[in-house]
């Protein structure tokens, strides 16, 4: 592709997430935002998008990175986000589940039917309990188009409509301490996302997560892909239905209390994080009595 071909692609991609984080005015002046960065190809053009709009607003910028302990897998994703942040000349902060949580997901992945369900709730409250200690006022995640349509279809599937308020470019504050994401890629492809990374020769993560397949996710995901082939289109049909669910959706309120044991937000008396780490608990100590 010509290098006039690139410059154009790119104006396209920058100009797209310029006009959501204004139009919706997913940042304001003074705020610092952190971006969670893995090191793939959406949380590093978020890194890189935002780091271009400091030249439109005056906000601060922090990155957080966390460590699920995958062998052979996430080594690469966070060598890849080491490397933009410092190439960007922004911060750092490398969390990991090891040193958070006390284990590993490898670790404990077995106690449940899919991985993705400890390792998102691990995640979420690391990158949640960072992002307070730092004093963020948001806290920017990579989702695309093609997530958003995924999580709306896996909700819908399962008549959970309540989920229906947590889509959207933007969450609103709903508790003093769990950080509101902002979704600068909310209607960027994921096609383009990947185009970008390979136009520009950046460097990030592109290996699948080896327990990825095993997840809903992946199976509406090639759903979507096999269908978008054969009917062109289809990917924003959803999309643009879903925008209208939205408007009578959005404003589903969530009551929050904190977390009896630890103290974090939740719509419980006990948080998720602490229900899985009292399972993993139990699951190993009945281990050590059978052996």
């Amino acid at each position: 592709m010509a290098k006039f071909d690139k410059d154009e692609f790119n104006h396209k991609i920058f100009s797209r997430i310029n006009n959501l984080i204004s139009e919706y005015e997913l940042i304001k002046e003074g705020e610092l935002i952190a971006v969670a960065l893995s090191g793939g190809k959406d949380s590093v053009l978020t890194l890189h998008a935002l780091k271009r709009y400091q030249e439109i607003l005056d906000f601060d910028l922090v990155a957080i990175s966390v460590d699920e302990g995958i062998k052979g897998y996430r080594s690469h994703g966070i060598g890849a986000a080491v490397q933009n942040a410092s190439d960007l000349g922004v911060e750092l902060i490398q969390k990991s589940f090891l040193e958070e949580e006390g284990f590993a997901l490898d670790d404990i992945y077995t106690n449940f039917k899919s991985a993705c369900i400890p390792c998102g709730v691990f995640r979420r409250n690391i990158l949640n309990k960072t992002a307070y200690e730092v004093g963020a006022s948001k806290i920017a995640t990579g989702h695309n188009l093609d997530d958003e349509i995924q999580s709306f279809l896996m909700s819908f599937a399962r008549g959970d409509t309540i989920k229906f308020s947590k889509f959207g470019p933007e969450l609103d504050v709903i508790h003093p301490k769990l950080i509101p994401r902002i979704k600068p890629l909310w209607n960027t492809p994921e096609k383009e996302v990947g185009m970008w990374a390979v136009l520009n020769d950046i460097n990030i993560h592109l290996d699948e997560c080896p327990y990825s397949h095993l997840s809903l996710r992946a199976k509406i995901k090639e759903f979507l892909n096999v269908n978008e082939d054969a009917y062109p289109g289809i990917k924003n049909n959803i999309m643009e239905s879903f925008k209208k669910i939205l408007v009578f959706e959005n404003d589903i309120s969530t009551s929050l209390n904190e977390c009896e044991i630890c103290g974090e937000p939740t719509s419980s008396d006990i948080c998720k994080a602490c229900e899985i780490k009292e399972l993993v608990s139990q699951n190993s100590e009945s281990h050590v009595q059978d052996e």
